[in-house]
């Protein structure tokens, strides 16, 4: 496919009140989601387009309610029209979308001495070659 700078950009707008960025943020959401399969598709995801829909869903959600100030949607807003157009454009590569998800593979970290000692032992990294 061939990359078109211009393709999905669009004029940099602010939201002047809640019921717009309201709008703006359902227009978003839904962008994503129509774009699911197409994502797992162009970069050949080991994963269902429902897993990456559950994803958008639990990122908008995430950020529901705790965004209070309007310019501080605004950037959001920005921000996401710039993640959308880099994924649809194939601007990444596919760990940079498998990032979405690493917070769900990995096991928590260790917080503890003895956790952090004890996951140390198995590291590659930590034990010199001989």
């Amino acid at each position: 496919m061939t990359t078109i700078p211009s393709r999905l950009a669009k004029l940099t707008t602010t939201v002047g009140s809640w019921e717009e960025a309201r709008k703006a943020s359902i227009v978003a959401y839904r962008a994503w989601y129509r774009s699911a399969p197409d994502i797992v598709q162009l970069y050949a995801l080991n994963v269902a387009p429902s897993l990456v829909r559950l994803k958008f869903r639990q990122d908008f959600e995430r950020n529901r309610d705790t965004i209070t100030d309007l310019s501080v949607m605004n950037v959001m807003l920005l921000k996401n029209q710039q993640e959308y157009q880099e994924t649809m454009n194939a601007w990444k590569q596919e760990p940079h979308v498998m990032q979405w998800f690493k917070r769900y593979d990995d096991p928590a970290p260790p917080k503890t001495f003895l956790e952090k000692f004890y996951a140390s032992r198995d590291d590659p990294a930590q034990v010199s070659s001989f």
